[in-house]
């Protein structure tokens, strides 16, 4: 359990001829969170950028440009010196810019015929049985020409029924028909045709017989389709030669237009400038140093107290303040939202409550060996930093499934030790492991180790329930030191501490109920009563109207048995399945193995991929429903100082 990283809110004040240098500084050290200036009538106006900046933003954008174009996607890094890149970029830039335009311009060129082609062959392909040189369909004054596409078999009897002036060519395959007729027959012919669902088809303007424009029109097509190929290979080259230059130069630039248009976010006068912003505070003393020696002390830096309403308004930047180990978490708080300023950051105890709950609902050694070396593998060939923290929050999962799987006693739905249930016993997969009764549990059920979670159902529900009660009761505490802070301790008794006080009477007048002690029951039920005056005190009707949410949440945890059980039937099942399949039939056990083992395969794969997501979801939202709905609010404003964390590039 820590704070948010404290910050020191920090403003810098030079003179308008050492701005660049303090830019550069800045910059580098990557230590201030900026603040946007904004005009007021202190007679301090936002700047000019740079003049470079126009030409760098340009640079940029065709940078970006040919990337796109290119595809290049980022890689590992091959960290190249800032100012050979800078001393290069000019001369490269132009070379890649004009090859790179030649050669898109042409295969837009090529790709474009290649369409015309395309649409070439769809016109010709219905008139190829037909195959009569095109120049026969047009020029004509007395001769009508019908070409096109028909339903049904036309016969030369139903032609010849209206006219004897004609001449039929007709596919019954492709149902083409070009028919030509006289003039003076043209109209009762096309009534007949129409009859067919006649649709006319677009006769090609050149002259030419069909298969032999066809054979042109495809040796046409596999020649542009070849120096498309061609061009495609050389950016391909272009593409291995340039991919270190085209991300160095884009980070390059990118940093040198940061710089150049800082300008635009400060206050600036004819001869002064003022920069305000926040950095840690643990790093104020370095961020003073940094300035005064870029700037041979002409920039003078000082810290502002910071203000009541700058807390209250989350106006204060937050970064996290955690652990190695527990910082990948941090990406469970990010989907949900940052902490605020003032309050706790739960980070370190999702740490522990995320993988203890998932552990809890999946507990199944063979998942958690699958899933792990899974999330191992992923991490070791993916470099990418938003799936390394993804990856290590799975391995902590799993971790703590493969301890609960010990725990219950599983493995791919299989029992680890020899259990004894109503008189049967089921061997388990190390014969060498019995279970032992430890003492009874609930509903007349025996509580075991390894703790069958099929068979004592009532009394997992119970330990899931208190578990769910300690990490509510966990989430008033943090609720308590939060209002305590902020509001007082009062305000904190009133709005959190009534909670755990109502709890607290239920358990006491449970207790004298089930003992039959009469006055043990009236004590809890005044130390009820108090609660709920001090909930009405702090909270008022609203909390009055949540009172009944409280028994909500806490049974909201026997999800981590339920869905604990479901995974456990479908690999009960599954394993119920293959081994049926094997001793069915023993005259095809041969084929029964193999089906065998593909259902076990493709069933206990389904039930891998639901051990990802069912316990996941599930713990993640007890952590954001259940747990953070008693003391997190979060909004809190990410800490982005003025920088840029180089990968391809070093001074």
């Amino acid at each position: 359990m820590s704070r948010p990283k404290r910050m020191t809110k920090a403003i810098i004040v030079g003179h308008k001829s050492v701005l660049k240098e303090t830019i550069d500084a800045l910059h580098d050290s990557n230590l201030l969170h900026i603040e946007d200036f904004i005009e007021d009538e202190s007679g301090f106006k936002i700047s000019k950028p740079f003049k470079n900046a126009e030409e760098v933003s340009k640079k940029l954008v065709k940078i970006r440009s040919i990337s796109n174009y290119l595809g290049i996607e980022q890689t590992r890094p091959a960290v190249q010196k800032a100012d050979s890149v800078l001393r290069e970029l000019d001369t490269k830039l132009s070379v890649l810019d004009k090859a790179i335009s030649e050669k898109s311009e042409t295969i837009s060129k090529y790709e474009a015929e290649l369409k015309d082609l395309e649409n070439q062959k769809k016109d010709l392909l219905p008139f190829l049985s037909i195959n009569l040189d095109f120049d026969y369909y047009r020029g004509y004054e007395n001769l009508k020409v019908f070409a096109g596409s028909i339903k049904g078999d036309l016969e030369e009897g139903q032609i010849s029924s209206i006219t004897q002036a004609y001449e039929l060519y007709f596919d019954p395959q492709a149902k083409t028909v070009v028919l030509f007729v006289d003039k003076k027959d043209a109209e009762k012919v096309q009534e007949l045709l129409q009859s067919f669902e006649f649709r006319e088809l677009r006769v090609p303007e050149r002259g030419g017989i069909p298969s032999e424009l066809l054979r042109a029109t495809e040796q046409r097509e596999a020649e542009a389709s070849r120096k498309v190929e061609s061009l495609k290979g050389e950016v391909e080259s272009i593409k291995a030669q340039y991919a270190d230059f085209l991300l160095a130069s884009d980070e390059v630039l990118s940093i040198e237009n940061q710089k150049a248009e800082l300008p635009l976010r400060i206050a600036t006068s004819k001869n002064a400038f003022i920069i305000e912003g926040w950095t840690p505070s643990d790093n104020y003393d370095t961020l003073v140093n940094t300035v005064s020696d870029a700037t041979s002390g002409r920039a003078y830096v000082t810290s502002l107290k910071i203000e009541e309403e700058d807390e209250e308004d989350g106006h204060i930047p937050v970064e996290y303040n955690n652990s190695k180990l527990a910082q990948p978490m941090q990406e469970i708080m990010e989907l949900y939202s940052r902490p605020k300023y003032t309050e706790i950051d739960p980070t370190s105890i999702i740490f522990i409550a995320f993988p203890f709950i998932y552990g809890m609902i999946l507990g199944d050694v063979g998942y958690a060996i699958i899933l792990g070396a899974m999330a191992l593998a992923l991490k070791s060939l993916i470099k990418s930093d938003a799936v390394k923290p993804l990856m290590n929050i799975l391995i902590y999962s799993e971790i703590s499934a493969f301890i609960f799987g010990i725990i219950y006693g599983e493995f791919l739905g299989f029992p680890l030790a020899t259990t004894h249930v109503e008189g049967k016993t089921v061997q388990g997969l190390f014969p060498f492991w019995n279970t032992v009764t430890l003492f009874p549990g609930l509903s007349g059920e025996e509580f075991t180790f390894p703790v069958h979670r099929a068979h004592m159902v009532m009394t997992m529900i119970a330990i899931s329930i208190f578990v769910g009660l300690i990490h509510l009761n966990l989430g008033y505490i943090l609720g308590f030191i939060n209002v305590s802070k902020e509001h007082g301790v009062k305000l904190a008794v009133l709005e959190k501490g009534s909670w755990i006080i109502i709890e607290l009477g239920v358990l006491v007048a449970a207790i004298g109920y089930l003992g039959g002690i009469s006055g043990l029951t009236y004590v809890g039920a005044i130390i009820l009563l108090l609660g709920v005056v001090f909930l009405a005190m702090g909270e008022g009707i609203a909390g009055i109207v949540e009172l009944p949410s409280l028994m909500g949440n806490a049974l909201s945890y026997a999800r981590i048995i339920a869905v604990g059980l479901s995974s456990i039937y479908i690999a009960s099942t599954v394993n119920d399945i293959a081994f049926k399949m094997i001793w069915a039939d023993h005259s095809k056990i041969g084929i029964a193995a193999i089906g065998a083992i593909i259902v076990f395969i493709l069933g206990h794969a389904l039930n891998t991929a639901l051990s990802i997501i069912a316990p996941g979801l599930h713990a993640l939202r007890l952590q954001y429903v259940e747990f953070f709905g008693k003391f997190y609010e979060g909004g809190g404003r990410k800490f982005n100082p003025f920088g840029y964390i180089r990968k391809y590039t070093e001074e």
